[in-house]
């Protein structure tokens, strides 16, 4: 092999990564030359693309593409075909042989792979956080949270909390325990933040039977008595008015519902932002 220059032109109408990888990975296969990778990642325009081929024709290059859109697709071919510089194409064979496989058309949305998997690591991301902040864990950071929930015991808020970190938000969780004051943290951060969950008496008994029936705890344990479970809703509701923050009623709400009600107070506080819009 002589030692000319090489020149490899990366274009893409998003970043590019993908490009670049298979051709990194394809020249671990050849000898030692001098290989220039030249990058050209978000072209979207006719007018980007034929200045590239231009400069590729300038220095007998390559151009390695993935291009979703396909009047590009067919645009950088046709100067390729003028120009003489080879093109690769990495998904344009893979998308149509898709196409034919699963009969439908591919959305031709540059970068949205990379979008997912931002969503996607965000989710992972709020999920840890929701795992973390559980039940009245790590209060010391829960400035960070999007969303605290306060509520007396099964009034579900580790269900909602790991509902709401997969919708993208970070969510912590703190248990109120009768005549024991709540962290003073939750005083230190905006009370918009935070949501106290409430539930009917007589259904909070009916959920915590449930659990006392696995557990073997006697009928007379002041965690399933009526008059307590009483003191505990009204001792949780006097807080939560007293600092001024949102309540949600579970009492005949689905996680789902829950969740939702919640969402829809934080997007009005957020003047109709939103997280992950196009989440399912």
């Amino acid at each position: 092999m002589d030692h000319k220059e090489r020149h490899i032109f990366i274009v893409s109408d998003s970043t590019g990564v993908t490009s670049e990888m298979v051709v990194k990975a394809a020249l671990t296969q050849f000898k030692t030359c001098n290989v220039y990778l030249h990058k050209y990642p978000n072209v979207r325009t006719i007018e980007d693309l034929v200045k590239i081929m231009e400069e590729a024709q300038t220095k007998r290059g390559v151009v390695v593409f993935t291009l979703v859109i396909p009047e590009l697709r067919k645009k950088i071919v046709q100067e390729g075909l003028k120009r003489a510089v080879p093109t690769i194409d990495i998904l344009g064979p893979l998308l149509s042989r898709l196409q034919d496989l699963l009969e439908i058309s591919p959305m031709a949305i540059p970068g949205l792979f990379r979008h997912l998997n931002e969503e996607y690591y965000k989710r992972i991301e709020c999920i840890d956080y929701a795992v973390k902040h559980d039940d009245g864990r790590n209060v010391k950071d829960i400035k960070d949270a999007d969303i605290v929930l306060v509520g007396v015991s099964r009034t579900s808020k580790t269900p909602i909390s790991m509902y709401l970190a997969y919708r993208g938000y970070r969510t912590a969780n703190i248990p109120v325990i009768y005549n024991m004051p709540l962290p003073s943290q939750l005083d230190e951060i905006d009370k918009n933040k935070v949501i106290g969950l409430t539930i009917e008496p007589y259904r909070l008994r009916q959920i915590r039977l449930a659990r006392a029936e696995k557990l073997k705890m006697p009928l007379s344990d002041p965690y399933i008595e009526m008059n307590m479970l009483m003191n505990e809703v009204s001792y949780a509701l006097h807080l939560f008015n007293e600092r001024g923050w949102h309540i949600v009623d579970v009492t005949s709400k689905s996680i789902e519902e829950a969740a939702t009600t919640i969402m829809e107070l934080v997007g009005k506080r957020q003047k109709g932002q939103t997280i992950f819009e196009n989440t399912p």
